[in-house]
């Protein structure tokens, strides 16, 4: 606990705010229930109502309250967001590892298939893969973690290069380890710092991807909360001087930047530099 403090007040103002969002965030996704004063699917007043003390920040299209539906926003959003990260992170770090700690034959098919799948746009190939597959939350994910993936495995291989090329990697050979064994005492405790950076920074892509794509109408599908998808139902709003169809563009927006505040520091702690 004591050392948990000491982080804190060591972060810069940045950062600290960073945090307090990412938690506030984190806070609302997961006690989503108990906070919005309706439920997800209920419809509770007419279309487009004002904001009113009954319903602060107005109903939609369909008459849902828009309060409710930003808040269980945040867990449908965040929660597939954060599994398709970590799943792609999963698949990109291990086999990047794998190949950078091998090296001859299974780094270069690794590397080419990479460089295929990388080379096609990454919405566009979204976007195909959920018109053929669907766009289940199931489906949603996998594709997103797999194509996003290959971006980690990049990484992880890059960073994992240059642990192998030093003298404590050559002993561990040397002594008998196996390659698990060295990847996972050797490379992947060095190589940790970069990785947990970018892992922000995916997920605030993974983050994006999904809000677009729920704007665009393949993301997460009604009458599930997103806010990508209560942007597009309500924008007709902004032709009149409403303001609510940005806040779900503005709750996207700020979490970004905390994430992206957090990341920095995390960078700027690994460098080894100082203010």
């Amino acid at each position: 606990m004591a050392s948990l403090f000491r982080t804190l007040r060591s972060m810069p103002p940045s950062a600290l705010i960073g945090v307090l969002l990412i938690i506030l965030y984190v806070t609302v996704a997961v006690f989503a229930g108990q906070i919005a004063p309706y439920a997800e699917r209920e419809v509770v007043g007419a279309q487009y109502l004002q904001w009113s003390s009954d319903h602060w920040l107005g109903t939609d299209n369909l008459g849902r309250d828009m309060l409710t539906r930003l808040i269980y926003g945040a867990r449908n959003t965040l929660a597939i967001a954060f599994l398709a990260t970590t799943l792609a992170f999963a698949i990109g770090t291990a086999l990047g590892l794998l190949a950078a700690v091998v090296q001859g034959l299974l780094d270069q098919v690794l590397s080419r298939i990479v460089d295929v799948v990388m080379a096609i746009p990454g919405l566009i190939f979204i976007l195909l893969l959920l018109t053929i597959y669907g766009t289940s939350v199931t489906t949603l994910v996998l594709v997103i973690a797999i194509l996003d993936s290959t971006r980690v495995f990049r990484l992880a291989r890059a960073v994992a290069q240059g642990i192998v090329a030093q003298d404590f990697v050559e002993a561990a050979r040397i002594r008998g380890e196996g390659i698990l064994w060295i990847i996972r005492r050797e490379v992947l405790p060095n190589a940790a710092p970069p990785l947990i950076a970018e892992y922000g920074m995916r997920f605030c892509f993974v983050f994006l991807t999904i809000a677009a794509l729920s704007f665009l109408g393949l993301g997460i599908q009604p009458p599930l909360a997103d806010w990508g998808s209560m942007v597009r139902e309500n924008a007709t709003l902004i032709s009149f001087g409403d303001i609510t169809p940005l806040l779900p563009a503005a709750a996207i927006a700020i979490l970004t930047i905390a994430i992206n505040f957090v990341v920095d520091w995390v960078l700027h702690r690994a460098s080894g530099l100082r203010e």
